[in-house]
């Protein structure tokens, strides 16, 4: 009986998965982070969209100066909000990008060594059926020369 197969690199094979793994939680924890930064800018739009509705007066109606300043500073505070959050969105975007590259690396780099371990694997197989083949032949051999008739 032959020997079992086994892949000298398959500490490197475990490695590589374990990149991977890894780039793909930090792709996710990410992209969770960009959504939800991108919820919190919606959230501030809506914001600003209904209290751009709340200071309009109706025609005739007499101006409060007062609660039209404290509008006009929360609005002011709202785009600055908006603005710091649009740069955050812009810079985790770019980490984004370069954690899905780093993904796509470490993918290659492990479907690399499978494919590498699957051809190793097949021509072992070739090789111990090749083995196997010949000591079939061997024995065929063997037992016809051991029931023929020897003629001397």
């Amino acid at each position: 009986m032959a020997k079992q197969f086994t892949f000298r690199l398959a500490s490197l094979l475990k490695i590589r998965e374990a990149k991977k793994k890894d780039a793909q939680r930090l792709l996710g924890k990410l992209m969770g982070e960009l959504q939800n930064l991108s919820d919190s800018l919606e959230s501030l739009k809506e914001l600003q969209n209904e209290t751009i509705q709340q200071r309009r007066v109706k025609q005739g109606q007499s101006v409060n100066m007062e609660l039209w300043r404290s509008i006009e500073r929360f609005l002011v505070s709202i785009e600055r909000k908006i603005s710091e959050t649009s740069m955050e969105i812009a810079r985790v975007q770019i980490l984004v990008d370069e954690a899905r590259q780093a993904l796509t690396k470490a993918h290659r780099e492990h479907l690399t060594l499978l494919r590498l371990k699957e051809r190793r694997q097949a021509q072992y197989n070739f090789e111990v059926s090749k083995e196997e083949q010949q000591q079939a032949d061997e024995l065929a051999v063997l037992r016809y020369q051991f029931k023929s008739p020897k003629a001397s």
